[in-house]
């Protein structure tokens, strides 16, 4: 994939997000559907009391999401998130592609150790999917806040099946309701700074890519296709990064081959 333009980063400085020109070959956008198929049916080679796995909430609510706990929890597509993806050797692979190293080394500086701190892929299954509130990526419990999330979409997300909102430039007003563990925005919150009028669908072809800052603001609706919306999401981050709990540094993933940590943390449930 060619490297992102000046013009382009200045885009993505400007506004919060950047859909790449460029999507994934037909070969490689299989490889990725055909393994999260078979995580989720439980056939894939993996172990999975390492991947946290959370099934779809039946009501659409996002109170009603089942619980986000390791390991498999039935074989259906309706899981709604699968994490600590970089366990497995075709997202880590994916994960690891040179031109993800690129995106960092703009964001972070070149000299800077990268690690993720969620490896994870979304789903909104057909007729169902949870509406996801306005919200701002971010964890109290580490001691600097990640700036780069790489969304790919696994099929084509639209605004009838439950794409991405974003509100452009939203990345800086800074941290809207520091008080949220996840910056999850409070109802008034959300009605102050995502009117209709400034929203922005996300709609991707199958294969495409988008970058995400952080602290953009963002949301998803339901599904109400028959057309699954899947997509792989890795939040990148300084790899000196610190849980502010245990003390524990986060680690490394470029160059490695290989995690250099025994564990990546999931994050906090809410």
């Amino acid at each position: 994939m060619k490297v992102v333009t000046e013009e382009q980063w200045q885009k993505f400085n400007d506004e919060g997000w950047l859909k790449l020109d460029e999507k994934l070959s037909d070969e490689a956008l299989k490889a990725l559907q055909d393994e999260i198929d078979a995580i989720m049916l439980g056939r894939a080679d993996l172990d999975y009391d390492r991947i946290m796995m959370q099934l779809d909430s039946s009501s659409g609510r996002y109170d009603d999401i089942g619980g986000q706990t390791c390991g498999h929890k039935g074989s259906t597509l309706n899981y709604r998130k699968i994490q600590n993806l970089e366990f497995d050797p075709v997202f880590l692979a994916y994960s690891q592609r040179p031109i993800f190293e690129d995106f960092c080394d703009r964001v972070y500086g070149s000299d800077t150790p990268i690690t993720v701190f969620r490896c994870m892929f979304m789903n909104k299954p057909a007729n169902r999917g949870t509406w996801l509130p306005w919200h701002q990526d971010r964890w109290d419990i580490l001691d600097r806040d990640p700036i780069l999330t790489v969304w790919t979409a696994l099929d084509p997300a639209t605004i009838e099946n439950g794409c991405v909102q974003i509100i452009p430039g939203s990345h800086k007003y800074g941290l809207i309701n520091p008080e949220h563990a996840s910056g999850f925005l409070t109802k008034a919150q959300a009605e102050e700074f995502c009117p209709e009028e400034k929203r922005v669908f996300l709609e991707m072809k199958a294969g495409e890519i988008a970058l995400l800052h952080n602290h953009l603001l963002h949301a998803s609706d339901i599904n109400r296709s028959n057309q699954s919306r899947r997509a792989f999401s890795v939040c990148y981050m300084d790899g000196a990064t610190t849980d502010l709990k245990n003390g524990e540094n986060y680690g490394q993933i470029f160059g490695q081959g290989a995690m250099t940590v025994d564990s990546l943390k999931a994050e906090k449930p809410f």
